[in-house]
Formats: structure tokens, C-alpha cells, sequence
């Protein structure tokens, strides 16, 4: 049964209170406030109006005090069971951050230092027939780790490398420092009964010719010696039973081999369904069920193809036998109160990745392993996850026995919790550990030894060997090559753009930085030859809704402290430098949100589509990043408000399966391109069409294409003096379609943003309030015609979009739960519109 009712918390000074006074049945916790299990302190406290919400202004600086209590949780429950001698109950924590211990009826029954893992006490003695009280006491972090040496580089913070917590809790380049504590998932009581099933991994052995092949392993552990047991699995495909298979188990472990004739595979949702069984384990003792779990099954293989036909490096994940072309984007944490968080917003964010024709999210490694719902979802719509294991940017005291019992521990768990999910694609050791230590040491920034690297390089592979050879381990991100940046194997993270990195440099030379609107452009990335790009991308502001939200009136405007604060890379000129670059510098707090979207959307969708365009040397780009966990201003293309930005929308296009793209560099022929990611031929007649500004056509160059299933060809190309058909590149925009709508129109322009010469657009806008759409027309070509609407988790079918001379457009809106659409404060303007 569930355990996350009634519950209570308070905070006390350290060393004010005495544990088991306050961890007694006895003890008055009438005055204490209420709590939502699962949650957190700083939740409980912002819905109780006793802290101001920590993302406005500054506001995250006065409530840090949360973090230097000690807070108790308790709660009361009723056991109606009439306990017999040898049951056995078992009290399970899903998720305690971090540190914590646990009593039950004023018995201490163990303590806690690991937020990523579950945790099990046995309680059958200790339980009472009818009320029983648990106390759960959380320390702060400081306790833990205020005598523990740390010498060695550790981004953000000196302390957190000691704790195994959301590293991000201590702050980020894109979020705050707020370091949570409480009870962040269920807690349950459970009854045993003889024997439990432990673990069950099931995997795809083989797929041929009309069948395929699952092997399923259970462990259970047992409790009576006396009893043979036995394992019953069935396969179920919604009504329809599959296959059933009996065994017995043998030493604690049972394995079985099943058979699915003409089995339906599990794919990508951009390439095929996402299939899903059911599979159900049962325990029995003497025939009786005791024991049994269920999970939806995907049956499919994957690897990780690290050498091409020709035995050329390559980093291709190949799924069911099919190469893919993993497009999607780094997942931070969803919130920086993660407990809090319903699965809804999960479910909603999922799905905006899937409707913006992402396959791939990679789990970064300074967040948390995700909770179910994460996982279950990618299953769902089919998305495969790159896995990290949750060490970045920072030595690990791998000398340390208590820490390296804690990791072990943790990876056993971690890996044995996730590992039957088709979803998941590959074991990640690390964030840019071994990328930033290699190069910090050749820089003479790092004298000490590679702390960590025990962890990455022996400990995991070696219990991955063992607990799931059916994926790659991948010991760090960036990894491979001479420099585990290296574009010649392995994969990448393109820092060139936006930090100014300079690329290539090999091992032993130190990392150079180029701090210049030329070093830092989003141009670069044309010179990238990369195998797998896993991390790229550029800052761009919230939504306005979600900054005046979040910043005081008389601080709303450009260059304000509170507008800086938004910002927590502490280098802001960068995003300065790249809009110099593309739009010109903003002069006020409108043409900053404007320009830094805009410039965040053309980024990546250069970046991208060469990306793509270099496909099958290039196999994967995973931008960063697609989420925030605050309200700020970063790398993300949806606002902390689940608002897209102008780059997601782009994403929605430069992902899309087939994509026809043009190569466009000033004074150069035009390359057309087009990309195929399905597993079927595309057939179509596209066009390239050139207009003046004004609406007049003045080129078009039409071809019949045929490309290949999941290849990228260049088709044509034109000379741009043609194109340009006698105008001024400064006044022309190109637009690729496909003549039978089976592609998407693509726009491109000649010059750079700053360099085009826009007439001023007068927008007309008609709204029906009965269908949720709105109609926008325009006498000049809109640049970037953008759609605000006061409301969150806004769907919109586009934004952010430009519109030709004379054509209008017709946009659904939608709000995820279903909300009213708050017309009254409807606004659309373009870069180019008329102000006011």
C-alpha cells in the first residue's frame, strides 16, 4: 500500500532537537504543516506563502537558509493486517534526497545518502497492529560534507562531488543554486509472503525472417528454503495472448526463452510504431501466485555501429537492423524542485519532442535518473534516450571506499531499474569529465589526478558487462579520438559556437578560445565533420509572458541587474557577439527577445541541416538543450513555461523526416538538398522559388527528384546571380517546397538578418474563437511573425514563421490542459512590423 498521505514537516536548528523525541509515536506534531508526498521542502514552503517564490527576481537568495536546516518529515498510518510470524513487510522509499533516516514507531531503522536509488527496510517487528508513526529526519548537505577535502576542479560547486544528488541542485550556467531535500517519489508498505520476484530482464536476442527471439531473466530472493518455485511469463499483445512459457527456478534464478512468430518491432515513431507488449512474470510456490510484476516489453534490437562498410570510423545507432539519424536534444531536469513536478508536464514536454520530429533525448549526467513516467512516455511515442549516469564536469573521489560502496550501489540499482525499456539506446559513464580533464591538465589548470576515472573506466563497464551487454557503454560525452573532443571518432560536443572553442586540438595541447563575433558565430558549425554531435547550441530569452512573470516592473527592461540574473553564464557578452553576428546588437528589451530567438532558431537550423546534409558520416545531432528548469534565459527552445521559442518551432521543420534544404553561402552557388530519413524512396517535383520582398516572383527552377530510402543527395544546383533574377540579395528570399506537399516549404535568405533591407509590414489578424484559429495576412514579406498569447503550455500549429507578400496563414491554438484560450490578450507582430 502507499505511504504519501498525512504527512507533516518542520525544521529545526542543527543539533536543537533530539532525534528520538522527535521520531516518537508520542511526540505532538499537531502545529506542524502539512506536506504533498511525493514533493519537497521548498514546495511545501512556497504553497504555505512561508518562503517568496524563488524564481522571481532575486528571490532565490533568501530562501537558501531551507538548505542549512535540518527538516523532519512524519506522517501516520493504519495496519489492519493481523501480523503473523514470519510475514515479512517491507517499507520502500522510492526516492530520499539525500541524506536521511528513517524510524518507525520510534525505531531508528537506517539512514539514507543517495537520492538516485530506492530504498528497503525490513519492518515486520516493528509495525503495530493499527497506528503506526514514520519519521523521516533529512540533514543538510553541509553536515555531510563540510569536513570532506576537496582540492580539485569541480564546476559550480567545491562540495557537491561528495554527494549523490541532482548536481544541478548547487547551480549551473542555466540554473540557480537550490538545493532541495525531502521525500521526491512514493513510499509504499509491502507484504512478502515466502519468496519476491527481485529483477526480470527481458531482451530481443534475435529478430529474423518472421520471428524473434526474448530471453527473460528473474531473480527472486527467498525466504523459506523448503520451497521449490517456479516462474510463469506470458507475452500479451492487448487482448491477444502470445506465448506463455513455465519454468523453475533455480538458485534464485530462473531463465526463459520465448518465441514471437511475425512479432511487431518496436521503432522510432519518425520511422515506424512503437509496438509495445505486455509481459507479466508471476512467482509461485507449490502452484499459488506469491509474487508478480507487469511491464510493457518493446521487442527490437539496437547498437552502436562504430565502423562504417568501408572500416571507417562511424557512431550509428542502428535500430532493428536499420541506420537512424538520431535527432533530439539534451533533457535537463524538468524542474528545479523535481518532486513537485506532476506527470503531466512531463507527458506534455514528451510530446512536444515527439510533434517536433525528434527520435532521440539524451539524459544529461549532472540531473537525475528520470522518473518512470520519462521513460514510459519515450516508450510510448517512440523515442529512444541516451542514457548518462549522473557524474559532470568535475573530478569523483574514486580513492574513497564509502563513496565507491554508494556508486556501485547505485549503478547496480540504476541499471537494473532501467534496463528493460526498448526506449533506451546506450550507458553514458559521464558529462565532459574526461574531454575537460585531458584539457585542463595540458593547460596546466589541473595537476592532479584524474579523480573519477575508476568509476568510468572499470567499475561500470565491468557491472555493465554483467547486468546489460545488450547496449553500448559509453565511458564519457564528448568521447574518442586523439582529443575526446576529436571529430574523427566517437562523439562531439560543438563548443566552437557560442564559447568559441577552438577546433581541432589533440592531447597534451591546451584549449584555445577564439572570444569573437568570428569565433563565436553559428557559421562554424559549416567546418564541423563530425561523427555524432551530442551536445551544440546558443542562449536565447524566454518568452516575454515568461519574463514578466518572473522580473519586477521597474526591472523589465534591457540591461537591467534582474534581466542579467536571468542570465547564469557568466560570460554575457557571448550572446551579445553571436546576435552582432546575425541581427545586429539589440537596443532594447523587445529586439533583444526578438533577436536572440532569432538568431538561437537560424543557429541551429545551420548547424542542423549541414548536419544532416553530411549524413551517413554525420549520424546524430543532439542539441542543448530542450528544456529549462527555472524561468531564465539559456540554451533551451522551451521556456520554463512549457512556451516554445522560436527554435523550437524551427525544430519542427529542420527535423522533419524529409527535409529539402539549400546550401547557402554569400556569393556562391546554391546547393539543393534533399534529406530522406525514411526507410522508403521519396518521390516528388520540388521547387525553388525566388521573391522580392514585395511578393514579386521573380525565379523558380522546378526538378523531378527521386532520392533513395534514408540517404541525403544534393539534386541541383544554381547559380546565385540567377537566382537572384536581377535583384539585390538584401531584398529576396528563397523558398524550397515540394510541389505535392509532401515535404515542407524551407526559406532561406541571401545576406545575414542585419544586412536585409525589410519594408515595413502591415499585419492584419482575424480571430475565431469558436475553432481556437487565427488568420494572419501580410502586404510585405513578415519576418518572423510571432504570436503571443498570456497563457502557459501554449500549442500552437506554428510561430515564430515568415509569411510572403500578400499570403496569410490560418494557426490552430491549444492550450495542453485544455484551458481557455485568453484571446483579449492576444498580440502578433514581425520583426519588421509597424510598432505600437
Amino acid at each position: 500500500m502507499k505511504l504519501n498521505d498525512n504527512w507533516k514537516i518542520k525544521h529545526f536548528d542543527i543539533g536543537a532537537a533530539r532525534d528520538l523525541e522527535v521520531a516518537s509515536p508520542e511526540y505532538i506534531d499537531y502545529f506542524w504543516m502539512t506536506t504533498a508526498v511525493p514533493g519537497d521542502v521548498h514546495s511545501t514552503l512556497i504553497e504555505r506563502k512561508l518562503i517568496d517564490d524563488p524564481f522571481y527576481g532575486h528571490n532565490d537568495l533568501k530562501c537558501q537558509w531551507v538548505e542549512e536546516k535540518v527538516w523532519w518529515y512524519r506522517t501516520t498510518f493504519e495496519l489492519h493486517d493481523e501480523i503473523q510470524k514470519g510475514d515479512r513487510y517491507e517499507l520502500i522509499f522510492d526516492g530520499l534526497d539525500t541524506f536521511a533516516t528513517v524510524y518507525l514507531n520510534g525505531v531508528e531503522l537506517g539512514s539514507t545518502e543517495n537520492m538516485f536509488i530506492s530504498h528497503t527496510f525490513e519492518v515486520a517487528r516493528e509495525l503495530k497492529q493499527g497506528k503506526n508513526v514514520l519519521a523521516v529526519r533529512f540533514d543538510p548537505v553541509t553536515v555531510n560534507v563540510k569536513d570532506k577535502v576537496q582540492y580539485y576542479w569541480s564546476g559550480f560547486s567545491k562540495k557537491r562531488i561528495w554527494t549523490r544528488k541532482a548536481q544541478s541542485h548547487y547551480g549551473w550556467d542555466w540554473g540557480p543554486r537550490l538545493v532541495a531535500a525531502g521525500i521526491w517519489k512514493d513510499v509504499r508498505l509491502e507484504k512478502r509472503s515466502t519468496a519476491k520476484i527481485d529483477h526480470v530482464f527481458a531482451r530481443t536476442t534475435s529478430i529474423d525472417a518472421g520471428k524473434a527471439t526474448l530471453e527473460v531473466d528473474v531473480d527472486i530472493t527467498s525466504y523459506a528454503r523448503e520451497k521449490e518455485f517456479e516462474i510463469l511469463i506470458s507475452l500479451n499483445d492487448g487482448e491477444e495472448k502470445i506465448t506463455t512459457k513455465k519454468v523453475k527456478v533455480n538458485r534464485k534464478k530462473a531463465v526463459a526463452v520465448l518465441e514471437v512468430a511475425n512479432p511487431k518491432l518496436w521503432w522510432t515513431h519518425d520511422i515506424g510504431m512503437p509496438h509495445l507488449y505486455e509481459l507479466t512474470v508471476e512467482l509461485l510456490a507449490d502452484g499459488a501466485i506469491i509474487d508478480e510484476k507487469q511491464e510493457d516489453i518493446g521487442i527490437r534490437t539496437i547498437e552502436v555501429r562504430r565502423r562504417d562498410e568501408n572500416g571507417e570510423p562511424s557512431f550509428t545507432f542502428v535500430l532493428n537492423g536499420e541506420k537512424i539519424f538520431a535527432k533530439g536534444a539534451n533533457w535537463i531536469p524538468i524542474d528545479s524542485f523535481i518532486g513537485a513536478v506532476p506527470d503531466t508536464r512531463y507527458k506534455h514536454l514528451i510530446k512536444m519532442s515527439k510533434d517536433a520530429n525528434m527520435n532521440m533525448l539524451r539524459v544529461w549526467g549532472g540531473g537525475i535518473y528520470e522518473k518512470e513516467v520519462f521513460y514510459e512516455e519515450c516508450n510510448r511515442l517512440g523515442i529512444l534516450v541516451w542514457q548518462d549516469f549522473m557524474f559532470a564536469c568535475a573530478l569523483y573521489p574514486d580513492y574513497n571506499k564509502n563513496f565507491m560502496a554508494n556508486v556501485r550501489e547505485e549503478i547496480i540499482h540504476v541499471v537494473k531499474r532501467l534496463r528493460n525499456h526498448p526506449c533506451l539506446a546506450i550507458w553514458c559513464g559521464n558529462n565532459e569529465n574526461d574531454w575537460l580533464y585531458e584539457a585542463l591538465n595540458s593547460s596546466g589548470e589541473i595537476t592532479h589526478p584524474f579523480y573519477g576515472e575508476k568509476i568510468y573506466h572499470e567499475l561500470m563497464p565491468e557491472l555493465l558487462e554483467e547486468l546489460d551487454p545488450t547496449r553500448l557503454f559509453w565511458p564519457s560525452s564528448p568521447f574518442g579520438g586523439n582529443d575526446h573532443n576529436s571529430r574523427e571518432e566517437g562523439d562531439t560536443h560543438n563548443w566552437q559556437v557560442w564559447h568559441g572553442n577552438i577546433e581541432p586540438r589533440v592531447f597534451g595541447e591546451p584549449q584555445r578560445v577564439n572570444y569573437s563575433i568570428e569565433g563565436l558565430s553559428f557559421k562554424n558549425f559549416k567546418t564541423d565533420t563530425t561523427l555524432f554531435a551530442s551536445e551544440f547550441g546558443m542562449h536565447a530569452s524566454s518568452n516575454r509572458y515568461t519574463l514578466e512573470r518572473n522580473i519586477p516592473k521597474e526591472q523589465f527592461f534591457w540591461g537591467s541587474d534582474e534581466m542579467s540574473y536571468r542570465n547564469k553564464d557568466i560570460h554575457h557578452p557571448k550572446g551579445i557577439l553571436l546576435m552582432e553576428g546575425y541581427t545586429g546588437a539589440p537596443k532594447d528589451l523587445d529586439e533583444y527577445i526578438a533577436f536572440s530567438m532569432l538568431t538561437q532558431a537560424e543557429g541551429l537550423k545551420f548547424g542542423i541541416e549541414h548536419y544532416r546534409r553530411n549524413k551517413p558520416h554525420t549520424s546524430g545531432a543532439l542539441f542543448w538543450q530542450l528544456n529549462d528548469c527555472w524561468p531564465g534565459t539559456s540554451w533551451s527552445v522551451i521556456d520554463y513555461y512549457l512556451l516554445p521559442k522560436a527554435s523550437y518551432h524551427y525544430a519542427r521543420k529542420f527535423f522533419s523526416p524529409i527535409v529539402l534544404t539549400l546550401d547557402v553561402v554569400p556569393g556562391e552557388d546554391i546547393k539543393v538538398w534533399v534529406v530522406n530519413d525514411r526507410l522508403e524512396a521519396y518521390m516528388d517535383e520540388i521547387e525553388l522559388a525566388v521573391y522580392h520582398f514585395n511578393g514579386e516572383k521573380v525565379f523558380s527552377k522546378e526538378w523531378q527528384v527521386r532520392v533513395e530510402a534514408n540517404v541525403a543527395i544534393q539534386v541541383a544546383t544554381v547559380l546565385e546571380h540567377k537566382a537572384l533574377g536581377g535583384l539585390q540579395p538584401e531584398e529576396s528570399v528563397m523558398v524550397i517546397r515540394s510541389k505535392n506537399h509532401r515535404a515542407g516549404e524551407n526559406y532561406y535568405f541571401f545576406r545575414d538578418q542585419k544586412d536585409l533591407r525589410f519594408e515595413e509590414a502591415e499585419l492584419t489578424v482575424s480571430v475565431n474563437r469558436e475553432t481556437n484559429e487565427m488568420t494572419v495576412s501580410t502586404n510585405t514579406l513578415a519576418r518572423m511573425v510571432t504570436i503571443e498569447l498570456d497563457q502557459e503550455q501554449l500549442v500552437m500549429e506554428d510561430n515564430f514563421f515568415d509569411l510572403l507578400a500578400n499570403e496569410s496563414r490560418t494557426i490552430r491554438v491549444e492550450q495542453a490542459q485544455g484551458k481557455e484560450i485568453p484571446w483579449e490578450t492576444l498580440r502578433v507582430k514581425a520583426i519588421n512590423s509597424k510598432k505600437g
